[in-house]
């Protein structure tokens, strides 16, 4: 019974990869050449993977989400980008749903720098 489940669990998850593929990449395949496709579906991998590892790092509903969910609450930031000498500011959107979880997000990648 064990084994079914986990074999089901896991047959869930690879419908859920598909079911984003379909909806990204190759709804929109560039070419009708063979290696110009490859390249685009390389590139989807690759980015795919990314997205995943970002909504892990991020929270348990963002873990689970949807490809097109993960670029809109965390890729897509309508934010303003400001210099002053050496330092560079990001300024999130007032009352964005998503800036605690993209901060937390933020810090967990670029923590700060370690002893020399």
């Amino acid at each position: 019974m064990l084994q079914a489940e986990r074999e089901h669990r896991h047959y869930a998850v690879v419908e859920q990869v598909i079911a984003d593929t379909k909806a990204g990449a190759l709804a929109h395949l560039p070419s009708g050449h063979f290696h110009a496709n490859a390249a685009w579906l390389t590139l989807w991998v690759m980015t795919y993977n990314l997205l995943r590892a970002t909504g892990a790092l991020t929270s348990a509903f963002h873990a689970k989400a949807t490809t097109a969910t993960l670029r809109t609450h965390l890729v897509q930031v309508s934010a303003r980008i400001a210099r002053s000498a050496p330092r560079i500011t990001l300024h999130l959107p007032y009352n964005w749903p998503w800036q605690h979880t993209w901060t937390y997000r933020f810090g967990t990648v670029h923590g700060p720098p370690g002893p020399a």
